[in-house]
């Protein structure tokens, strides 16, 4: 019978030339790919000396990123491309030969793996668990097929109950042979049974009375028992939990679970930490389910790559509906694309049983660069591939904003999503609710949700009232806050997912004064902090009730009148500051306006029933520099959006439009001489006449410094009148 020996202790961890002792999960990018865009991308080394094995023995191991070669000895037994799913190697033919096992991880840029850009860091590492499945006989299920070679498709019948196919993979086995299925309720009664020959290799379970897995309300599982049998004799166990519901989409009336109306209300989330780079504990994966129960979202966009197992397993325990997806993203590579397939593969058969996965994505982004050649064709063979692999879930995608509503690509996959950060990298906020109508009216077959959304908040940037780019918290939650409400009063609309819940590692960037992050979560890198828009959205989501005062970290404020922001999700809260109350309808968010701020400390109390908030403000003589972020801050949206210092509206700024410049003479020699004349490079500024050139900028991730030179050029040339 199989075993499963965890062997993350004790590895030998080799990076150019230099080793020491680790223990698994480890990331070699867990400082530098947080701090700087010149982090090790290359190859390292881990190895150790297996324990004795008994019997048919597998490595498996979870997540290496991205190319990995296994050794035992000094010969090469196995590769796997793909820094993110799990991958197995027998080691039974070889382990007489030795026992010294070695992985080689790479996380160079591959010109045949995907990803090779994105908007966060690739660290390198053997950065999921590792472990050795031993003791299996000749006969056994198979662990070179998905994740133990058991497929279990569960289905809703109309009177009530339900229906559950099994599909076995098995190795070795003779006639005469059998399978044993058994599922039991999460009480451990059974619920149905079977014996049959492994032959068959798939069988049909019926349910009577099927308990639905009804998301965070009540995430209902069952456990399938699969035994095989030889003789009489057991020869190999495996279980899979499942769960019985259904997900439906219509394009005028939004999302259904077990055919009752559900707003998805989603946050993203990659899976990196401060300090540990990707390699994350069981306690981790828990603690950011709890951040998000608590947030009240119902689903979770696992972005954009495979996550651990044991992440997947938490969301069917709490119900929590999920996004799954591989890194097809930012630019298509034709090169890429049987590793797209391979990824997508491993994506779907290695998490095919998990409930809580409700679509597959199959691209995220990938016009960002424009629409290469070939991008179509290839987008739908991944789509094909995903219906091919399981025919049960519908197929998703997430497009760049740039990308037109009338794209041909958003008729390709089952539902649809737009990433759009109008109010951060393009326009205002305001701009969101007219850019939806105008896609609903376009395409009023496709089920659209919003994919991506957001603005960064830095800690210790505050203010009383929040600007766009000034990376303040009370910006962050002012932003959301209309976000929230105009996704809610859309119900074609099937969800929304928050760009993001965490603050995450982006090596790349240098903005704020932050280096090396992305600052749009809503809570902090190391999940210690909830910024002010969580807990706008846990006003618009959660049943919790609960009262906040905003900005309590704008806690030194100049003497004289200043504005104190509430949130709550009932109807009607109180504030109180230095004794004086002021009580005010809430719908959600309430500002009020014109409270006294007096020299010294000022108590403030929000209130509503027995619920209460407090925070102290210090009365001050003026501003806190400190709240304000340093002129000098490396910044994007600071250069995008805000004219300062020698800004003239005289001269071309990232503000206007490419349409605008190439109507300068001076800028079009400029270009030709660095792009040339050639007929694509016209047809690129065509396409690109309607973007500001900080949107531009901004998609392609160029480097911050190079758009400071950028913007400097465009300040010297006059505009023509």
């Amino acid at each position: 019978m199989r075993t499963v020996l965890n062997i993350d202790s004790g590895w030998k961890f080799t990076k150019e030339g230099e080793t020491v002792a680790v223990d698994l999960p480890h990331s070699f990018n867990a400082e530098d790919g947080q701090s700087r865009p010149d982090y090790y991308r290359g190859k390292c080394s881990y190895s150790k000396k297996l324990p004795p094995l008994e019997g048919g023995s597998w490595l498996e191991i979870n997540g290496a990123n991205s190319v990995a070669e296994v050794y035992l000895g000094n010969r090469k037994i196995a590769e796997h491309r793909g820094g993110y799913s799990m991958f197995r190697v027998e080691l039974t033919p070889y382990l007489k030969e030795s026992d010294e096992l070695r992985i080689d991880v790479d996380n160079s840029d591959f010109d045949d793996v995907y990803p090779s850009t994105a908007d966060f860091t690739f660290y390198g590492g053997l950065y999921r668990d590792v472990n050795v499945i031993t003791g299996l006989g000749k006969k056994h299920f198979a662990l070179d097929s998905g994740r133990n070679g058991v497929f279990v498709t569960p289905e809703v019948l109309k009177d009530g109950n339900g229906k559950l196919t099994v599909k076995t993979v098995v190795r070795g086995v003779e006639e005469g042979d059998e399978i044993k299925l058994t599922l039991t309720d999460r009480d451990g009664k059974v619920a149905a049974s079977l014996t049959a020959a492994t032959a068959a290799g798939e069988y049909s379970l019926d349910v009577s009375n099927v308990s639905l897995w009804n998301g965070t309300a009540e995430p209902y599982l069952y456990t399938l028992r699969c035994e095989l049998y030889s003789a009489g004799v057991k020869e190999d166990e495996v279980t899979v939990k499942t769960g019985f519901r259904t997900v439906t989409f219509d394009a005028e009336k939004g999302c259904f679970l077990n055919g009752k109306h559900i707003k998805l209300k989603g946050v993203s989330r990659h899976q990196d930490r401060l300090g540990k780079g990707n390699a994350l504990s069981l306690d981790d994966h828990r603690e950011d389910v709890r951040l998000i129960l608590e947030v009240g979202a119902n689903s979770v966009r696992l972005a954009h790559y495979q996550q651990d197992e044991r992440f997947y397993d938490l969301c069917d325990e709490h119900g929590l509906l999920v996004w799954a997806e591989v890194p097809v993203i930012s630019r298509y590579s034709p090169a890429k694309q049987a590793n797209a397939k391979s990824q997508l593969t491993e994506l779907i058969t290695q998490n095919y049983n998990h409930p809580s996965i409700f679509c597959w994505g199959v691209q995220n982004e990938i016009t960002i660069g424009g629409k290469a050649k070939g991008v179509e064709p290839a987008i739908k063979e991944l789509n094909a591939l995903a219906h091919s692999l399981d025919p049960t879930r519908p197929t998703t995608s997430a497009q760049v904003m740039m990308c037109a509503p009338d794209s041909s690509l958003n008729k390709i996959t089952d539902i649809q999503g737009y990433n759009l950060y109008y109010g951060w990298y393009v326009e205002k906020y305001t701009s969101l609710g007219s850019w939806l109508d105008n896609f609903h009216k376009i395409n009023p077959e496709v089920k659209l949700c919003l994919s991506e959304y957001g603005a960064e908040a830095v800690l210790r940037y505050q203010t009383e009232i929040g600007e766009q780019g000034d990376y303040t918290e009370e910006y962050q939650a002012i932003l959301h806050n209309h976000y929230a409400r105009e996704i809610a009063a859309r119900d074609w609309m099937w969800g929304s997912y928050v760009w993001n819940m965490f603050d995450f590692g982006s090596a790349n960037r240098n903005e704020a004064g932050v280096k090396g992050r992305n600052n749009k979560g809503l809570v902090t890198f190391d999940r210690k902090t909830r910024k002010d828009a969580f807990y706008v959205y846990k006003a618009y989501w959660s049943d919790e009730k609960f009262v906040k005062i905003l900005g309590s970290r704008y806690a030194r404020r100049p003497i004289g009148a200043t504005t104190v922001t509430a949130c709550s999700n009932l109807s009607e809260v109180t504030l109180t500051v230095n004794g004086v109350s002021y009580t005010s309808a809430c719908d959600k968010v309430v500002r009020f306006e014109g409270i006294e701020i007096k020299p010294g400390e000022n108590k403030v109390t929000l209130t509503a029933g027995n619920l209460k908030d407090e925070a102290v403000f210090t009365g001050i003589d003026s501003p806190d520099p400190e709240y304000k972020m340093p002129a000098g801050a490396a910044s994007f949206v600071k250069n995008w959006f805000r004219s300062e210092g020698g800004d003239s509206s005289a001269y071309y700024s990232l503000n206007d439009r490419v349409g605008a410049l190439m109507k300068s003479p001076e800028i079009q020699t400029a270009i030709n001489s660095f792009l040339g004349k050639k007929k694509s490079m016209k047809i690129l500024a065509r396409l690109a006449a309607p973007f500001k050139v900080s949107t531009l900028l901004k998609l392609a991730h160029i480097d911050p410094q190079l758009g400071d030179i950028v913007a400097s050029y465009l300040q010297t040339i006059p505009k023509k009148k």
